[in-house]
C-alpha cells in the first residue's frame, strides 16, 4: 500500500461526507457503512499500517506519540486534513477542533481503546476538545480535520 491508496481511500469517504454536519448522526452513518470489519476499515487500516512499517506515516515523535500530517486540505479531500497518530497506552496533548474532529480509531492490540472506544469512528462537533488517550494497548487513530483546523490547548 501506498500513500496514493490512502488518499483514494479517505478521497471515497470524504466525498460521502463532505456537506454532513459533524454530529452523532455522521458517526452512527460511518460507523453503520464504514465501521469497523468493513471492507473500506480494513482497507485504511492496511494502509496506515502499511505506511508505518515502510516509514511515510507517524515520522515524527513526541511523548511517546508517533504523528504526522499526511495530507493537507485538499479539493480532493473535501477540505479535510489527515493525520495519523501511533499511541501506546498514553495520553495526548488537550486540543480543541474549531470545526470538529473525525476520528478513524484502528487498534493494534485487542481490546486498545481511544477516548474510551473501541474500534470504529468517533465524530467530534465543533468547538469540542478532549485530551486523546489510547488506553488498553497500541492502536492507531486517523483524523480528518474540516480545513485542517486543530487548537492545541496544552
Amino acid at each position: 500500500m501506498t500513500s496514493a491508496d490512502l488518499h483514494q481511500h479517505i478521497a471515497q469517504i470524504a466525498a460521502q461526507i463532505q456537506d454532513l454536519p459533524l454530529n452523532g448522526e455522521l458517526e452512527a452513518w460511518l460507523n453503520r457503512e464504514h465501521g469497523a470489519g468493513s471492507s473500506t476499515f480494513e482497507q485504511i487500516k492496511r494502509a496506515c499500517q502499511s505506511g508505518v512499517d515502510a516509514g511515510w506515516l507517524c515520522q515524527r515523535e513526541s511523548g511517546g506519540i508517533r504523528y504526522g500530517r499526511v495530507f493537507k486540505p485538499s479539493t480532493e479531500l473535501r477540505g479535510f486534513s489527515v493525520d495519523v497518530v501511533d499511541m501506546h497506552d498514553v495520553a495526548g496533548p488537550h486540543h480543541a477542533h474549531p470545526t470538529g474532529e473525525i476520528d478513524l480509531i484502528m487498534p493494534l492490540d485487542a481490546g486498545a481503546e481511544f477516548d474510551g472506544r473501541q474500534a470504529g469512528w468517533l465524530v467530534y462537533p465543533p468547538g469540542s476538545a478532549h485530551r486523546p488517550t489510547v488506553s488498553k494497548g497500541r492502536a492507531l487513530v486517523l483524523y480528518l480535520l474540516p480545513e485542517g483546523r486543530i487548537e492545541f490547548t496544552s
